[in-house]
């Protein structure tokens, strides 16, 4: 327990460091260095191509459902950044972003969604956990790898996301109590998109914020401006280092927004008017990063479309990809679940293989 509470508390307002008009502004974290700013903007740039790509695949018939991050770009590339190759991230199913941004291929971020496998890549090879469809569940899991590491002595911090709905859940809860009893190195990020489909904050929270939840357990907290890619790096960065320190697990709430509809199925103008959303838009991470590096020279022409053309190369790489057919092997639904095959697993397995065998025989 600390003996200062008040160390526990969030900045009264979310850590700006670039405001909407690209301007700098004044804060005790530290900018982050020119030359990550202009590689987080090419991050972003395909980022957001990224998402308008899936959107396009999804209206093709190639992917079943897609819940984009369009608008929350900056926190999602950033939760990546601030990781080593060796942290692990644990995304919910819209950070389809943020575990491309660590390196898995986004084909294989996308099998899920497309109905081909229940994750698509290997977990341990960019040390990404499974994307979480059912809400908060990945934050205990999330805790006991951090726990683990840490009784190992090893350096790996884990980066836990949720949305805000997600705090509503009681696995947020736990996940929060168990890492701050056992000082667990991990980072519970929670990007505020104002809905939890289509429940506002205001439904879900009488809190002052989603970050004074941490309190309560002994879990400091700070909040950030979630368009705000400099303060991002710098808030999330330095969240990381704590708790690689040994000083246990951080919470971060960022204020952002969801620009698109929950996903594809989802009806937004059912719940909110146009004019929020338009409020939002002159908030854009990546007009925001790009208006701050032109002002200040660091930005050029020939930069920018060396951005786009990388953006353009994701998302063909994207688009071939998810549009080849895939022939799944039957036998894969029972491969992968227990190590040794259970009697009922042998049992499914056989009836399954009789009858494809009945079917070809016609």
């Amino acid at each position: 327990m600390t003996s200062d509470p008040r160390r526990l508390l969030p900045s009264a307002d979310p850590v700006t460091l670039i405001d909407a008009q690209g301007r700098p502004v004044d804060s005790s974290y530290p900018v982050p260095d020119d030359a990550d700013l202009i590689r987080s903007l090419g991050a972003l740039i395909t980022a957001r191509r990224l998402n308008d790509q899936a959107y396009a695949l999804v209206r093709q018939g190639r992917l079943a459902v897609y819940p984009s991050s369009h608008g929350q770009e900056a926190c999602q590339v950033a939760a990546a950044r601030v990781l080593t190759a060796d942290d692990w991230l644990f995304p919910t199913y819209r950070d389809t972003v943020a575990a491309v941004a660590k390196g898995v291929d986004p084909v294989e971020a996308l099998s899920l969604l497309k109905g081909d496998w229940h994750c698509g890549y290997d977990p341990y090879q960019h040390h990404v956990a499974p994307h979480a469809t059912p809400l908060a569940t990945q934050l205990p899991h999330a805790v006991g790898v951090a726990h683990a590491a840490r009784l190992r002595g090893e350096p790996t911090v884990v980066m836990a996301m949720c949305g805000d709905g997600g705090t509503s859940e009681g696995d947020f809860h736990e996940a929060l109590n168990f890492a701050a009893v056992f000082q667990a190195p991990v980072v519970f990020f929670v990007q505020n998109n104002e809905y939890a489909i289509s429940v506002p904050l205001s439904r879900q929270s009488a809190a002052p914020s989603l970050a004074h939840k941490g309190i309560g357990y002994g879990v400091p907290g700070e909040r950030v401006d979630g368009n705000d890619m400099a303060a991002l790096l710098a808030v999330l960065g330095a969240a990381v280092e704590r708790a690689r320190a040994g000083e246990g697990p951080q919470l971060i709430e960022a204020h952002t927004y969801r620009m698109q509809a929950h996903t594809n199925a989802d009806d937004a103008t059912r719940y909110r008017d146009d004019a929020d959303v338009a409020a939002w838009v002159h908030r854009d991470p990546i007009t925001r990063l790009r208006t701050h590096l032109r002002d200040r020279g660091l930005l050029t022409d020939e930069v920018e479309a060396g951005f786009t053309a990388e953006a353009e190369r994701v998302a063909t790489h994207l688009r071939d990809g998810l549009n080849a057919d895939v022939t799944p092997n039957p036998d894969d639904l029972f491969a992968y679940v227990y190590a040794s095959p259970t009697p009922q697993l042998r049992e499914q397995a056989a009836l399954v293989a009789d009858e494809l065998s009945r079917e070809g025989a016609h």
